[in-house]
């Protein structure tokens, strides 16, 4: 009789999974087809370029600095005289969008191919979600924070955009998902599926490094995992990531993914600077490219007198840049008042926002701080947060961690179920 009702659970949450993956598959299908992106622009069309015809990543050489001339199509050019090994950009998204070129579609058919993985990607993670709330909250809130992940908004409007923003949210699914398994089991599998997910996040968003160091001490101080096995998800971790560095080390002479924190710290931080960054060179910086040498170090070189006007910004005005910071914050886990992106202000976007932003709050301050688990994600969100406001917010950037505030937002709906049942 308990095993009939074990298989009759265990059918029961398999048909639950299937609808979930169904469900938030067919919602995102019409936004595609009517909001999607119809080619690959910008950086993206241009690194897929190089793949394509060179078969590595490469920077253009301006002879001005414009923005144009970095956007424009592919010159039959000689190689060596117009690019340089690229380092601004991390791998693995264009390499993502490179395996899709291998399959000689049209056009029309390569946008959508890539598009329509998008939204497996997203679906799954939704699934996924679901298996990792459940850790923590009744089958009532967890299907109810599930149904709000998938329907959100910018979780299904990013389906139909040329960007990492998905893949990157479905990875962060799958590291907690492994990460709370190796708690529970630290099993060989869960150790590889985690070292795996966490060396591709390290390829798809530089940042990602702090966090997974705050990962392993974590699992070291507060979840006592033996230290060989943590050793294990480094070294796996490094192994993953190893094949760029050592394309690094033969092209550039220098141990690293990506070198942009340069750009990024000084576009977040420059006299117009506002929280979405400014990205406009000022005569002084234009001086100065001017006269880095075209050569393969151009890109590093580049970075490096970016990050010291960035720096010389901060330490010029420290209170306008810790003003800045706090805004940066508060549009981070609310929104932005002053957002310049398109259809921003559609109240089926900052509406969503605005209300998870209050509820994902609130849920922290109710949270009585006795999951081990729960209390990781909040290392998560608060790292994540302080981490990238140093630089800039782009609205797509809250969606790595729209999960982890549905589940803050859990706490706050299981009080309030628990409050309306004592009154009843």
């Amino acid at each position: 009789m308990h095993l009939n009702y074990f298989e009759y659970l265990k059918n029961k949450e398999t048909f639950l999974l299937i609808f979930l993956f169904t469900f938030s598959f067919l919602i995102r299908v019409p936004s595609v087809i009517i909001f999607g992106d119809t080619a690959l622009e910008n950086e993206w069309r241009l690194l897929v370029g190089f793949l394509t015809e060179y078969g590595s990543l490469y920077s253009i050489l301006p002879k001005l600095v414009d923005a144009s001339l970095f956007y424009s199509s592919l010159p039959a050019l000689d190689l060596e005289d117009l690019y340089a090994p690229n380092v601004f950009m991390p791998p693995l998204y264009v390499y993502y969008l490179y395996l899709f070129k291998l399959l000689n579609f049209s056009n029309e058919i390569y946008i959508l191919s890539i598009l329509f993985s998008q939204i497996v990607l997203s679906s799954l993670s939704v699934v996924f979600f679901y298996i990792i709330s459940k850790n923590f909250f009744s089958t009532k809130i967890n299907i109810l924070g599930t149904l709000i992940y998938s329907l959100f908004p910018i979780h299904i409007y990013s389906c139909g955009q040329i960007s990492s923003a998905i893949l990157q949210t479905f990875l962060i699914v799958m590291f907690f998902y492994f990460f709370f398994k190796i708690v529970k089991r630290d099993s060989f599998l869960n150790i590889f599926f985690l070292s795996l997910v966490s060396g591709l996040l390290i390829l798809l968003r530089g940042e990602f490094i702090a966090f997974f160091l705050l990962s392993i001490l974590y699992l070291i101080i507060f979840l006592k995992v033996e230290f060989k096995k943590v050793i294990l998800i480094v070294l796996l971790t490094v192994f993953t990531i190893s094949p760029y560095i050592v394309r690094n080390i033969i092209l550039l002479d220098t141990i690293t993914i990506t070198k942009s924190i340069g750009y990024n710290l000084w576009k977040g931080n420059n006299p117009k600077s506002t929280v979405e960054g400014n990205s406009k060179f000022n005569a002084n910086i234009r001086e100065q490219i001017k006269h880095v040498p075209r050569d393969k170090y151009y890109d590093l070189n580049v970075d490096k007198i970016l990050q010291n006007e960035g720096l010389k910004s901060i330490q010029s005005e420290p209170k306008r840049y810790l003003i800045l910071y706090i805004k940066k914050v508060l549009s981070f886990i609310f929104f932005d008042l002053n957002s310049t992106y398109p259809n921003y202000y559609h109240p089926l976007n900052y509406l969503p926002i605005l209300l998870i932003g209050i509820t994902s709050v609130s849920g922290l301050i109710l949270y009585k701080r006795n999951s081990m688990l729960l209390n990781f994600l909040i290392l998560y969100f608060l790292a994540n947060i302080a981490i990238m406001s140093v630089f800039f917010i782009l609205p797509r950037y809250s969606l790595p961690i729209l999960p982890v505030q549905i589940i803050f937002s859990n706490i706050l709906f299981t009080s309030i179920k628990n409050i309306l049942h004592k009154k009843k």
